[in-house]
């Protein structure tokens, strides 16, 4: 197993960081598939302020860059993307076509205990 974190901004404005949390209260079911058929285990998008962290845990066979080319070419993903671009707010230091910020690890607990004990 896999685990990826990222990070993304909402735009600031309560009206929409709420209609955004809704979308995620009721994902269309073609989203749900594309998730599962690229071999994510687990996806969880947590909120806080106009922050997003998002974690995900994939099968050891996930490859990114398939499931990009599978968002691309498909026409379902792009119109959600789409959509949750009029809520989305990319990071200061994002590439222009680059949205969810992959975030470094820089603590586990279980690695720190293993090491001193």
């Amino acid at each position: 197993m896999q685990r990826f974190c990222f990070a993304l901004d909402l735009k600031n404005d309560p009206g929409l960081i709420q209609k955004y949390i809704e979308h995620h209260q009721n994902v269309w079911p073609e989203i749900l598939k594309s998730i599962s058929d690229a071999e994510i285990i687990d996806m969880q998008i947590y909120h806080v302020a106009d922050r997003l962290f998002m974690i995900m845990e994939t099968t050891d066979d996930y490859d990114p860059e398939v499931k990009a080319e599978a968002d691309r070419n498909n026409p379902k993903v792009q119109e959600w993307e789409t959509l949750m671009d009029t809520y989305q707010k990319r990071l200061p230091f994002a590439a222009e076509d680059q949205k969810w910020i992959p975030m470094e690890k820089i603590f586990s607990l279980k690695e720190a205990e293993s090491e001193t004990f």
